[in-house]
């Protein structure tokens, strides 16, 4: 019987181009673990994508409540700001992705825990160290610091897949890096690699829109807090999780906070990044962070909040 790994896969190219390079690379069982933070739509057709590529298996296990209550509120009731501007998004949701991942690799008896995160951000260390804290005697393998990954670009990955028979659901033209969850999006990748180019806006964005395709109207939401909590929307009594999803419409439709990034790994590398916050902003404005915070992060970026005025 072959010895097992978990890989923490998001169906993006990164994680499908892993399951048969694990494969060729360690003659590894590949049980990938899609960890559902919210991530909508992302999650369909994961199943069969796994398959396809090379895995025996896929669990899809939701977390969102456990993210909403123990991770997002504990955050942004701290203030946690990155740099005292970048609402905490990605980061929010590692350790809990790591600790599920864990949970997969003991009952299926792994060796190895894989994750696809490259080697210039700060997500390798939020995932080693979750993994390592909880199960020190299990294998990371992090193929982008491998010398035997040769893949050095997102062309390079998907030739690999295609040579693998392995279709996806994007090109190269569109092939951007985005972690998304129930809180936040973030892009990266493709033109926002050049510091010379321009966001292509109009290309990029899933969870917003520019000011010159929003309503003209703005629209009204009522909520309640207890504690810092809040527990209604509109009248309407709800958990966390389904709070923030009832914010949807609102978020989608208005720019609340997209800021282009220049982000500060552990390791000193800068790069470029689009991140969008949309439920963080809602929330922050109408009161869920405590107010000395809430002012400082709205006088860091006053140009993101024009419209508001904090009393």
């Amino acid at each position: 019987m072959k010895d097992k790994v978990v890989l923490a896969y998001s169906g993006g190219l990164d994680t499908t181009a892993i399951i048969p390079w694990l494969k060729e690379t360690y003659d590894y069982d590949v049980i990938c673990c899609c960890i559902n933070c919210g991530q909508g739509e992302e999650l369909d057709g994961l199943d069969e994508r796994a398959k396809l590529s090379g895995a025996s298996k896929l669990y899809i296990e939701d977390i969102c409540d456990e993210f909403s209550e123990d991770y997002i509120v504990p955050c942004v009731q701290a203030g946690a700001v990155y740099e005292h501007k970048y609402l905490l998004g990605t980061a929010m949701a590692r350790p809990g992705i790591a600790k599920k991942l864990v949970e997969i690799a003991r009952k299926e008896g792994a060796v190895a825990i894989c994750h696809g995160a490259t080697g210039k951000g700060n997500d390798q260390i939020r995932f080693e160290l979750g993994i390592k804290a909880l199960a020190p005697d299990i294998k990371v393998i992090a193929p982008w610091r491998q010398d035997n990954w040769k893949m050095d670009s997102r062309e390079a990955e998907i030739e690999y897949c295609k040579a693998h028979g392995i279709d996806l659901p994007f090109g190269t033209d569109s092939s951007y890096s985005r972690d998304r969850n129930l809180w936040h999006i973030s892009h990266e990748g493709l033109e926002l690699e050049d510091p010379s180019q321009e966001p292509n806006y109009d290309h990029l964005l899933v969870l917003s829109v520019t000011p010159e395709h929003a309503p003209d109207e703005g629209e009204y939401v009522t909520m309640t807090f207890e504690k810092g909590v809040p527990t209604s929307v509109n009248g309407k009594k709800m958990k966390v999780a389904d709070i923030i999803r009832e914010l949807d419409p609102a978020a989608h439709q208005t720019v609340y906070f997209t800021q282009i990034q220049y982000s500060t790994p552990y390791h000193l590398f800068s790069k470029r990044e689009i991140n969008f916050s949309q439920h963080a902003d809602i929330l922050l404005v109408c009161g869920i962070a405590n107010p000395r915070p809430l002012k400082d992060f709205l006088t860091a970026n006053v140009h993101s909040y024009d419209m508001l005025r904090y009393k």
